[in-house]
């Protein structure tokens, strides 16, 4: 049984929170706090695998609370977070601090999505419960580093020889993709494009984040640009991010059609359209999260296209769902600790 510690101002969503995650056989609720300070007292007492935690309340914020917790009781810590810009920058602020994931709280139209709210919420405590905790606490993301960019103005043209990366990640994913980005050089020799679970509202943020300390540009991917070579396009919340040829150049295309695998945006849906493009060649890399999102891409990309293929290690994934499901395909040409995996990129490109 994966005990949890719910903390949140609200009576209300303490409650509703506790309700969600108790109604799953292996989850028992065995505390509640309406602050931090409550929280940390809490975590001390009653000893829970896993604290869902609030961002803003009283006496003590989320974000003091997870510090203090992360320096002397470490536990996994999922984030309830308002869909705000600032809801967001302090989201991931917390998952710099070793927050193992975050959810949007529910609240407004959120409301009328409640089944989706809960499948997610116990998703990621499960997950979070066989979180190892010094592989979220080893580093410090996001540090203060801000890069000059250069800017790349030439579209990638479609047909023979056209390489594009495809990187595809979940729980645990910020952190990878921030040790992974800012150790690829500036005259990277292809675009990326990059898929990781994450809701509407919270995308945006993350690709700011990433282009302020990035050597490459890191934007969130509009429909219809063009692709270029060094620029990584971060599939915005809620959306699938597949490819199109647009004349002799690649474009990027969204779309809102059925979650694949219970997730949009969608590893697979990614991983299938590069299949189905003109593209001739694809870096598929499949980071930390859990799941198997990437498993049914990769093996048609491996069919259709010359693939190399790259899953991230057990060693230092915060969750071994997804490089584990892509390594059981017998398919990925290199499994690579996370701190090699852009050398290994840069190999391949």
């Amino acid at each position: 049984m994966i005990k949890v510690l719910v903390v949140d101002d609200s009576a209300f969503m303490r409650k509703m929170l506790a309700d969600m995650l108790d109604s799953h056989e292996q989850i028992e609720v065995i505390a509640k706090a309406r602050n931090g300070q409550q929280a940390l007292e809490k975590v001390v007492s009653f000893k829970p695998d896993v604290v869902t935690m609030d961002v803003e309340m009283p006496v003590m914020s989320g974000i003091d609370a997870l510090k203090n917790i992360m320096a002397n009781h470490p536990v996994p810590v999922i984030m309830v977070s308002s869909v705000t810009k600032d809801g967001a920058n302090t989201t991931f602020e917390a998952m710099s601090y070793g927050a193992v994931d975050f959810i949007a709280k529910p609240s407004g139209a959120m409301s009328l999505k409640m089944q989706t709210v809960q499948a997610d919420l116990i998703a990621k405590v499960l997950a979070a419960a066989s979180v190892e905790m010094p592989k979220l606490t080893d580093q410090k993301i996001f540090s203060s580093v801000v890069q000059p960019k250069h800017e790349n103005k030439y579209p990638i043209p479609n047909g023979p020889d056209v390489t594009v990366a495809a990187i595809g990640t979940s729980t645990g994913g910020p952190k990878a993709l921030h040790h992974l980005l800012t150790a690829l050089p500036a005259e990277f020799p292809c675009p990326i494009l990059i898929v990781q679970h994450m809701p509407e509202g919270f995308t945006k943020s993350l690709a700011e984040r990433l282009n302020a300390r990035a050597n490459i540009t890191v934007k969130e991917a509009e429909n219809g640009e063009r692709l270029k070579k060094g620029v990584a396009y971060l599939c915005p919340g809620g959306y699938h991010l597949k490819v199109k040829d647009l004349g002799t150049s690649v474009g990027v295309l969204l779309d809102q059609s059925d979650p694949v695998n219970g997730h949009r945006p969608s590893v697979d849906a990614m991983l299938l359209s590069l299949a189905s493009s003109s593209i001739s060649r694809v870096i598929a890399v499949i980071m930390t999260g859990m799941g198997a999102d990437g498993k049914k891409g990769l093996i048609e990309l491996k069919h259709c296209k010359t693939t190399a293929a790259i899953a991230e290690s057990e060693k230092t994934s915060v969750v071994y769902g997804m490089p584990k499901a892509a390594r059981e395909t017998g398919l990925v040409d290199e499994v690579v600790d996370l701190h090699d995996i852009a050398e290994v990129l840069l190999k391949y490109s």
